[in-house]
């Protein structure tokens, strides 16, 4: 079991890996191993709570299909264990970033001293420009 946050938990037989030749740089040894890794994971098929699996649903994120797969390729390690690692640590923090909420602002007023303030703050600034007006031209 994957801990997702608090009491939630994802299943870790529900994940599906595939290992695919990694692209890129790597000599001989890229053309022979399959060290990179695809990790699928069906949100509207898996165990999670109606509202988490709506959560993670309405992400804008291109690495979500119309069937709600999540498909996360991981290769930029060497080894296979570790770009499997890497793919479920990444699952992981997608589904804790389609948790968070951002608390709710509540509107609050100034005060009646800052109110104060920032008036006697205004008439003093005022003050300052008359006095560097020439002297006759009140």
């Amino acid at each position: 079991m994957l801990h997702i946050q608090d009491s939630l938990y994802l299943d870790e037989r529900e994940l599906d890996f595939g290992m695919i030749r990694a692209q890129g740089a790597g000599g001989q040894n890229v053309n022979k191993v399959s060290s990179a890794v695809h990790l699928r994971f069906d949100v509207p098929a898996s165990s999670l709570p109606e509202p988490v699996k709506a959560a993670i649903l309405g992400l804008a994120d291109r690495r979500l299909s119309k069937e709600g797969v999540l498909v996360i390729k991981a290769q930029a390690y060497r080894s296979q264990d570790k770009n499997r690692a890497d793919a479920v640590e990444r699952l992981l923090a997608l589904l804790r970033q389609a948790l968070f909420t951002h608390p709710t602002r509540r509107a609050t007023r100034p005060t009646k001293a800052s109110q104060r303030r920032r008036v006697q703050r205004k008439v003093q600034r005022g003050d300052v420009k008359r006095l560097r007006s020439r002297v006759g031209d009140d």
